[in-house]
């Protein structure tokens, strides 16, 4: 069958009450132009997950919930932290330009992939770069629009940084249970339902290691935590014996 005609019932099936994941026009028009496959060997146009380089290949139907969510616009300036194999990416750019697109991920196997299938695809002026996602991408800041495509416990505090002053940022936010969340540059968060993604990574961490229930950086955040909350006689500050005296 025609691909054209796979997306545009790929595109409607999103929309149908059955699945109610797509109502934003512009991603809409968006999902139906950029071709799936580029991006995913088989079956692209399924509603399904799949597995690239060790890391999860979104179904159409999440990638339309986290677009729909961050909602880009002509003219605007984005940033995806955690590209994968760039499918996202290529969406954002027909929105708002590939100049304007801006990618990181922290795998720089996924990096290269992604910059084979955005060329592919015709968006070859996005960016894509080897970095940590907490750091953002600060030398190409102001973002008007923000997505991690992984779950941490808050959202980082850099990418909050590089946002524009009327800017958002779309994120899978908790531990146990995440929401998508659109959180705003002065910290409010607006939640569209919940979610299920990988825990973002830390530099030297893979995507292949067999247990991974927390990444370094949330390891240190609960300890710090866990120090704060002692109570005074577990404190090593307090001079037990000078207050006898």
């Amino acid at each position: 069958m025609d691909p054209a005609v796979l997306r545009e019932d790929m595109v409607d099936s999103l929309h149908h009450e059955s699945k109610g994941c797509l109502e934003d026009e512009q991603v809409s028009l968006a999902m139906r132009a950029v071709e799936r496959e580029p991006f995913v060997e088989d079956a692209p146009y399924a509603d399904r997950t799949s597995e690239r380089h060790g890391t999860r290949v979104l179904a159409p139907s999440t990638a339309a919930r986290l677009l729909d969510a961050l909602a880009p616009r002509p003219d605007e300036r984005a940033l995806v932290v955690g590209a994968g194999v760039g499918y996202t990416a290529a969406v954002i750019a027909e929105i708002v330009g590939a100049t304007d697109t801006h990618a990181i991920d922290i795998n720089r196997q996924l990096v290269y992939e992604a910059r084979s299938n955005l060329s592919t695809a015709g968006y070859d002026e996005v960016l894509v770069d080897c970095r940590d996602g907490a750091d953002g991408l600060a030398a190409y800041a102001p973002y008007d629009c923000i997505l991690l495509e992984a779950g941490a416990v808050e959202p980082p505090r850099a990418l909050l940084e590089q946002l524009a002053p009327d800017g958002r940022l779309v994120m899978p936010l908790g531990a146990g249970t995440q929401t998508l969340s659109v959180v705003s540059k002065d910290g409010e968060i607006e939640r569209h339902g919940t979610v299920a993604f990988q825990p973002m990574l830390v530099d030297g961490e893979s995507t292949h290691e067999i247990e991974r229930n927390r990444t370094r950086r949330e390891d240190q955040e609960f300890a710090r935590k866990h120090a704060e909350s002692r109570p005074g006689w577990e404190q090593d500050w307090i001079d037990w014996e000078d207050t006898r005296r």
